[in-house]
C-alpha cells in the first residue's frame, strides 16, 4: 500500500552501521525528517544522490529536518560507505526482515528485490507533508524538489 500526503508515516525500528537502533519516533516532538529510500550502497546513481544530500546538507539543518538515508543493504555494507563517503547522516539497514520498511512505505520493488528511490517528508508530529519517488531505478531524483519539499513543513 502507497503512503499518502496527510497520512501518518509508517513507525520503524532499523540498525545504523554503528548497530544502533533508529526509529522514527525517536525524531517525534522534535525534528521533521526526509526519509530518503535508495536501492544499492556503492552505486553511481545512489552516490551522487547521498553524495548531494551531504554536500547541501545546510538546507536540511537549517529547517530542522534530519536526514534519514535507508536501503535494503547490509548494516555492514552501509557502515563501510558511510565512512568513506562521510555523509553526515544516519544511513539506516532494511536488511533483515528484508525490505520490511520499504514495503511499509510502498516503495520496495519486488522484481529486483531493493528499495525504489522515493523520498517523504515527515514533520515533528509524524504526518507525511510530501513525497517524490522516481520513475525507476535509474533516474535521480531532482534535489531542487528536497527544497520544496522542507517548504511544505511550514
Amino acid at each position: 500500500m502507497a503512503i499518502e500526503i496527510g497520512q501518518q508515516a509508517p513507525e520503524f525500528e532499523l540498525k545504523s552501521p554503528s548497530g544502533d537502533v533508529v526509529r522514527l519516533s525517536d525524531y517525534r516532538g522534535k525534528s521533521a525528517v526526509a526519509l530518503v529510500f535508495y536501492p544499492f550502497t556503492f552505486t553511481g546513481v545512489c552516490h551522487g544522490e547521498l553524495c548531494g544530500l551531504r554536500d547541501d546538507a545546510s538546507q536540511f539543518e537549517s529547517s530542522g529536518v534530519q536526514v534519514l538515508a535507508v536501503s535494503c543493504d547490509s548494516p555492514f555494507v552501509q557502515a563501510r560507505w558511510a565512512e568513506e563517503e562521510n555523509y553526515g547522516f544516519p544511513v539506516l539497514s532494511d536488511f533483515w526482515p528484508h525490505g520490511e520498511v520499504s514495503k511499509a512505505y510502498g516503495v520496495f520493488n519486488e522484481v529486483v528485490g531493493c528499495a525504489n528511490r522515493g523520498t517523504f517528508i515527515i514533520d515533528a508530529d509524524g504526518v507525511v507533508v510530501d513525497l517524490f519517488i522516481s520513475p525507476d531505478l535509474g533516474t535521480a531524483r531532482d534535489l531542487t524538489r528536497y527544497a520544496e519539499a522542507i517548504a511544505k513543513l511550514g
